[in-house]
């Protein structure tokens, strides 16, 4: 893989595997953040709407670790058929584990915020427009960082071809974007 590519991989959103809980993770403002908002929605969102949720939204659409890990739990709840509440969902974290410790009791402590936010399922697919239009921006100020870091690290003869790599990939994100919008009109 050529070092052009490889900087394209390490792009921000790649989700990876399950990450622990990070200190910016416990500063979030429940009560406005829309990744919160989306996620109460949809652990109270009646199985049709959360199947549309889940079949738009992308763990790595959202920015803390934290959200991303419990949407991927409720994702695979509502995908297998099985109840996406706060309880299985509850369940589904104690039975791998990711109760345990220090860091258990964090998601314990989030899982109940986020549970309790009050945000009503009925605007589940706004919230769930809001949190992709914002993975969007910071996308483009991902590739931005990732070009200025290759104009500094790249060869040459590398810069066009990565350059050319970033924009096919936001041409992807803006064509997701308008799709959703498109479906909503």
């Amino acid at each position: 893989m050529t070092a052009a590519l490889e900087l394209v991989h390490t792009h921000a959103t790649d989700a990876g595997p399950a990450e622990s809980i990070e200190a910016t993770d416990l500063g979030i403002d429940a009560h406005t953040d829309i990744e919160v908002l989306c996620l109460c929605a949809l652990l109270w969102a009646p199985t049709d709407a959360a199947h549309r949720a889940v079949a738009a939204l992308d763990p790595a659409d959202f920015q803390q670790p934290i959200h991303r890990e419990l949407y991927t739990v409720v994702a695979g709840l509502v995908r297998s058929g099985v109840p996406h509440d706060p309880t299985m969902v509850a369940a589904d974290l104690e039975r791998t584990g990711k109760f345990a410790g220090h860091h258990g009791r964090q998601r314990s402590r989030h899982l109940a915020n986020i549970t309790t936010r009050g945000a009503d399922h009925i605007a589940l697919d706004h919230y769930t427009r809001a949190v992709i239009s914002q993975a969007y921006r910071r996308s483009f100020r991902a590739a931005a960082e990732s070009l200025a870091q290759a104009a500094e690290q790249l060869p040459e003869d590398q810069l066009f071809e990565h350059m050319v790599a970033l924009g096919r990939q936001q041409r992807t994100a803006t064509q997701r974007l308008d799709n959703l919008r498109g479906a909503d009109q």
